[in-house]
């Protein structure tokens, strides 16, 4: 794992195996984390083509819903997984750098997140 270090707004920020950039909050994460919610959100992405398939074929509208609830549950699994992965890292490390900005964004984030 590489060290990276860069200063903004007075405050110097280390960053060991991965990158972040203020502003754009561009993130990259450890290659597991990475492959682990694109697998999920290919998971999605396939069971979302089904249910599409499933409204072109004229299925019963109560197994369309049924399956986009499950869509629904794995979408915010995915949500969860990666809000959890930028708490443990990117946010424990700017309450320690005292990184006020980082925090408002996630204040943001889990405001919309939430409706």
């Amino acid at each position: 794992m590489s060290e990276h270090k860069h200063t903004h707004d007075g405050h110097t920020h280390t960053h060991e195996g991965h990158a972040h950039v203020h502003g754009e909050h561009t993130h990259t994460h450890s290659p597991e984390h990475k492959k682990a919610v694109l697998n999920r959100m290919s998971r999605i992405i396939g069971h979302m083509e089904s249910v599409r398939k499933m409204v072109e074929n004229d299925r019963d509208c109560t197994d369309v819903l049924i399956q986009l609830s499950a869509v629904s549950s794995a979408l915010q699994g995915v949500s969860r997984a990666v809000l959890k992965e930028h708490m443990s890292t990117c946010i424990v490390e700017a309450v320690q750098q005292d990184d006020m900005e980082a925090l408002e964004e996630l204040n943001d984030a889990i405001d919309k997140f939430m409706k």
